[in-house]
C-alpha cells in the first residue's frame, strides 16, 4: 500500500457492523503486517491518493524475491551453479550470546526459517554478540510490531533492527524454485517424479525437453540417494509393458532395488514394468486374501501381487509373457524365500488361463465341500488389454460346480477415458463375458493416469452360467436315441 501510494483507514466494527474507531496510517501499516488474516473483525477501506508516491527501493525488491534465484539464470540449459549466487537484504537483531536461545524460542515465528540458511551469524562489530536474522516477509518495513517489541523489552534486547546482507547460493534454493527460475515464464515446471530405488523417472513435456539434462542434474542435487534420472521417450509397449527411456543425468545403472509394503524387490527398470504409484493397490488386493487361498496372477510382472500373497501363506500361480519379468520374478521369489510357494510361468495370458488355471480349477473346485473357506482369486493387471481376455472364462470348465460360493473372484484392471468410467468398465467387461454384472460386481478407482484417463479395477465372482459348460440333456442318452440338427436341414433326425 505504501509503495503504490495508497492511504487507508483501519476500521474496527462493532456487532452491528458500524465503524467504532479510526486509526492513523502509520499504525495501520504495522497492524496490517501483524494481524492480516488473523482478526476476522478487521477490514480495510482503501482509497487512492493521487498526490503521494514513494519509489520502490532495492531492499524492497530484494525482500520480495528472497527465495528467487538470480534473474540471469532464465533460459539456462547447461547447469551453472555459480550463476545462482545473489545477495539480499534481511532484518537482523543484535543479541547478547547468552540471550540468543531464549530469543529464538520467543520469536520463533519471526526469525528466518529456511533450510540451509543460518538464523544466527557472527556480529562483525561485537565479539560478545550475535546477529539473529529475521524473516523479511514477517518484518516487511524493517520495523518490529508491538508484540515483538514487548519480547525484546522483557529480554533487555535493543529494538533497533539492522540490515544484513545475506548471500544466497545454489544450495539455498529448492528444486521447484530453481526450475521455475530457469524455464520460460508461464510454462509448467516439472518437479515431481517417480522414484524407483536410486532412479528418478520423469515424463517430460515437449517444451521441457531443451532443459532435460539440467532438470535431471538438479533432481540429483536436491534429492539424496538419487543417482540416475531417466525420461520416458515412448509409450508403454502393450506386449511387455516396458518403454524406451533416456538417461538425463547421473550414472547409467538401471538395475535397482525397491521396497514396497515391507517386501524387497530387485529389477532392471529398462526391461520390466514397475510403477510405485500402484503400491496401495497391491496392498489392497493382498489384504483380501486369507492364508490357504489360491491366487492366479495372469500378468504378474516381477511379483508385487504374487510375492506378498505367498508370504501370506497363499498358493500362488504367477505368469508373465516378458522373459525378463519372468526371470526377475523367479529372482525375487528366491530373494523373499517364497520360491517354494510360487509356481511361475512364462506364457501368453490366454494360454495361462486355458492351461494351468483351467487345470487347477478343474482339479480343486470339485473337491471343495460346502462351507469350506478356501477362495480363488484371479488378478489381471494389464489395464490396456486385460478386459479383452475375459472372454476366456466363457465355458472354461465343464460339468457342475460343487458350490456357487466357491467360484473364482476376478480382479480385472482397465483404462477409461469415458465421462462415466465405472459404467464404461462394467459394460466392456459384460461384453467380453456375455452376461450382465448388475448387482454382481464392484468397481474401484485405482488412480488418475492422465487428464480424462482413469485406471480402474472391476471385481466380480465369475457367474456359474459363464464359467461352466453344462452337458446337453441328450448327451446322456444312448447314441441310437440322440437327436441332432443337420447343418443342411432344420429337421431333427434320429441317429442310426
Amino acid at each position: 500500500l505504501w509503495r503504490f501510494g495508497y492511504s487507508a483507514r483501519l476500521l474496527k466494527t462493532n456487532h452491528f457492523g458500524t465503524a467504532a474507531s479510526n486509526t492513523s496510517f502509520p499504525v495501520v501499516w504495522t497492524l496490517l503486517a501483524r494481524y492480516s488474516g488473523r482478526r476476522p473483525q478487521l477490514f480495510v477501506v482503501v482509497k487512492k491518493n493521487r498526490f503521494f508516491t514513494m519509489p520502490e527501493t532495492v531492499e524492497d525488491k530484494a525482500n520480495l524475491e528472497l527465495y528467487s534465484p538470480h534473474p540471469e539464470v532464465r533460459g539456462m540449459t547447461l547447469l551453472n551453479r555459480e550463476a545462482f549466487k545473489r545477495t539480499v537484504v534481511v532484518p537482523a537483531l543484535r543479541v547478547k550470546k547468552e540471550t540468543v536461545n531464549t530469543l529464538l524460542k520467543s520469536l520463533k515465528h519471526t526469525v528466518l526459517q529456511r533450510p540451509g540458511l543460518k538464523r544466527v551469524v557472527e556480529d562483525p562489530e561485537a565479539e560478545d554478540s550475535k546477529l539473529v536474522l529475521l524473516d523479511p516477509h514477517k518484518i516487511p518495513d524493517f520495523s518490529l510490531g508491538e508484540s515483538e517489541q514487548e519480547v525484546l523489552k522483557h529480554l533487555s534486547v535493543s529494538h533497533e533492527v539492522s540490515k544484513y546482507n545475506l548471500e544466497l547460493t545454489y544450495e539455498n534454493f529448492k528444486l521447484e524454485e530453481i526450475l521455475r527460475a530457469v524455464l520460460p515464464e508461464g510454462q509448467d515446471v516439472t518437479s515431481g517424479f517417480s522414484r524407483i530405488g536410486h532412479i528418478a523417472h520423469l515424463n517430460l513435456r515437449d517444451h521441457q525437453l531443451p532443459y532435460r539434462h539440467l532438470i535431471g542434474q538438479v533432481i540429483i542435487d536436491k534429492n539424496p540417494g538419487i543417482t540416475c534420472v531417466v525420461n520416458k521417450t515412448s509409450i508403454i509397449d502393450s506386449t511387455y509393458r516396458n518403454f524406451e527411456m533416456e538417461v538425463l543425468a547421473g550414472e547409467s545403472n538401471l538395475i535397482t532395488k525397491v521396497k514396497e509394503n515391507n517386501v524387497a524387490y530387485e529389477l532392471d527398470f529398462s526391461k520390466v514394468y514397475w510403477n510405485p504409484r500402484l503400491s496401495t493397490e497391491h496392498g489392497r488386493i493382498v489384504d483380501l486374501l486369507k492364508p490357504g487361498d489360491v491366487l492366479f496372477d495372469v500378468f504378474a510382472g516381477i511379483g508385487p501381487f504374487a510375492i506378498p500373497a505367498a508370504k501370506k501363506k497363499c498358493h500362488v500361480f504367477a505368469n508373465d509373457l516378458n522373459p525378463e519379468s519372468y526371470s526377475w520374478l523367479l529372482h525375487n521369489c528366491k530373494l523373499n524365500k517364497v520360491d517354494n510357494s510360487v509356481k511361475a510361468f512364462n506364457m501368453d495370458g490366454r494360454d495361462f488361463l486355458q492351461g494351468p488355471v483351467r487345470e487347477e480349477l478343474s482339479k480343486e473346485l470339485p473337491l471343495l465341500k460346502e462351507g469350506q473357506k478356501t477362495s480363488f482369486h484371479i488378478v489381471m493387471n494389464l489395464p490396456a488389454l486385460a478386459i479383452e481376455f475375459l472372454d476366456i472364462f466363457r465355458h472354461l470348465l465343464a460339468g457342475e460346480p460343487c458350490s456357487a460360493a466357491c467360484l473364482p473372484m476376478v480382479h480385472c484392471y482397465g483404462f477409461s477415458k469415458h465421462h462415466n468410467p465405472t459404467k464404461d468398465i462394467q459394460e466392456r467387461a459384460e461384453a467380453s463375458l456375455g452376461t450382465s454384472l448388475d448387482g454382481r460386481c464392484a468397481t474401484y478407482l485405482v488412480r488418475n493416469v492422465a487428464p480424462n484417463k482413469e485406471m480402474l479395477c472391476i471385481s466380480f465372482q465369475i457367474p456359474v452360467d459363464v464359467l461352466y459348460k453344462r452337458p446337453c440333456p441328450d448327451e446322456a442318452k444312448p447314441p441310437s436315441k440322440r437327436l441332432c440338427t443337420s447343418k443342411d436341414s432344420s429337421e431333427e433326425k434320429l441317429l442310426s
